[in-house]
């Protein structure tokens, strides 16, 4: 069953209030994204798997915890994604990056994909998958299926803002990928748009 965890920090919620406040300058919303993000990769990488080594300290030998290694990788869904990737890269300057490319149909609502750039041996790697946005769960479930189709088993979504119906429909699809959100927000209107949400997070970044 689906794990989702709702943080509860202060620092998060204001800077999720930042975030939905339509007054908020693109470059603002930037800036307060990539911020938001990087204090949201603390909870996500206590994921991390580790492995035992042996190691030299100054002092004398002892046993340690070390990444594998072979990096996990971090995985944008463009293109809103890109923000919270350079956060979490930031803290986790190891990892691989890679980019998919998933587009929402205006008409339909219904994902496709245009574009998938992996790190080499993604299969091999514990994957942190990012979008800021989840909403009907498309662009979600897709980019999951394509790692999936990679050979990738062990997954995290981490997003900031998350629908029920999100949620839901990632659940049916990916029982076994925890969700980590900033907020769980009502429902979606009948645009597929969050609500109450913070808008097109794509739109209010690159201020298209």
């Amino acid at each position: 069953m689906t794990q989702i965890t709702v943080l509860n920090h202060p620092l998060i919620d204001h800077k999720l209030a930042i975030l939905r406040d339509k007054n908020t300058p693109a470059w603002y919303f930037r800036k307060t994204l990539v911020e938001t993000a990087a204090l949201m990769s603390w909870h996500c990488f206590q994921h991390l798997n580790t492995e035992t080594v042996a190691i030299d300290t100054p002092m004398e030998a002892m046993q340690a915890q070390k990444l594998p290694e072979l990096s996990p990788a971090i995985v944008s869904i463009l293109r809103a994604g890109n923000g919270m990737a350079d956060a979490l890269a930031t803290v986790l300057p190891e990892a691989g990056i890679g980019h998919l490319g998933m587009e929402r149909d205006a008409k339909t609502h219904k994902a496709r994909a245009y574009y998938a750039k992996l790190p080499p041996e993604i299969a091999k790697r514990q994957t942190i998958l990012v979008d800021p946005m989840l909403a009907t769960g498309g662009s979600a479930i897709m980019a999951a299926d394509q790692l999936r189709s990679e050979g990738v088993t062990d997954i995290i979504f981490l997003c900031l803002v998350a629908a029920p119906e999100g949620v839901s429909a990632f659940h049916d699809a990916h029982p076994d990928i925890p969700i980590i959100t900033a907020a769980l927000d009502r429902q979606l209107n009948e645009n597929s748009y969050i609500l109450p949400g913070l808008g097109d997070a794509g739109d209010r970044i690159f201020n298209t």
